[in-house]
């Protein structure tokens, strides 16, 4: 896959987005696809530079892509459970991003969703209260809230803030009946090449 250009790159991952996003959204009651558009959208709308966007439309391609595909990359992968999805599925998503080229800040941001969960939840009752009872139910298997040096590591980070933002789009991003005004995969696709291109 390495070998593909930018532009086929880009239009191959928007086609395994839609072909493979069809499921239902674990516990939710929208498809994983039009979860990763309306987060996609949410980043958009907020004027979020192209890296957000970006990552906000593919944080969740390691719970979408058959896992055959993530053999390039050599990730040891851990079973899925029907509750809760794809254990590690930011990290499996993160590495794939990376073997195609994307970014190091794209690929740590689409890593990073869980984690900016995990300390959202630890700085906020309010947070956790807010969030669905699919999310509730898959953070314990996350980890649960962060603590001590993880908490500690996370405010660190130079990109928690974009992280932070990047999870409340995720969060949002559980709406039905919006397809009609929700933009497609297609629509990022000249973004998706013209970063693709930067980074080569």
């Amino acid at each position: 896959m390495n070998q593909q250009s930018p532009k086929e790159k880009a239009e191959a991952l928007i086609e395994a987005l839609e072909k493979y996003g069809q499921g239902d959204y674990i516990g939710e009651s929208i498809s994983q696809l039009e979860h990763c558009l309306q987060a996609a959208h949410q980043a958009h709308k907020a004027d979020a530079r192209d890296e957000l966007v970006i990552a906000a439309l593919f944080h969740d391609i390691g719970q979408i892509i058959p896992l055959e595909s993530t053999k390039e990359v050599r990730m040891n992968l851990r079973e899925s459970t029907e509750n809760v999805g794809r254990v590690g599925h930011e990290a499996i998503g993160a590495s794939y991003l990376r073997a195609l080229g994307f970014s190091e800040a794209v690929c740590r941001l689409v890593n990073s969703h869980v984690a900016a969960k995990r300390y959202l939840t630890a700085i906020d009752r309010g947070y956790y209260e807010s969030l669905s009872s699919a999310s509730q139910r898959s953070l314990a298997f996350q980890g649960g809230p962060f603590r001590d040096a993880d908490l500690k590591n996370f405010e660190e980070d130079p990109l928690r803030d974009d992280m932070v933002s990047l999870r409340l789009w995720d969060d949002a991003a559980k709406l039905e009946g919006v397809e009609a005004i929700t933009p497609r995969a297609g629509a990022y696709l000249d973004m998706i090449i013209a970063h693709l291109l930067r980074e080569t």
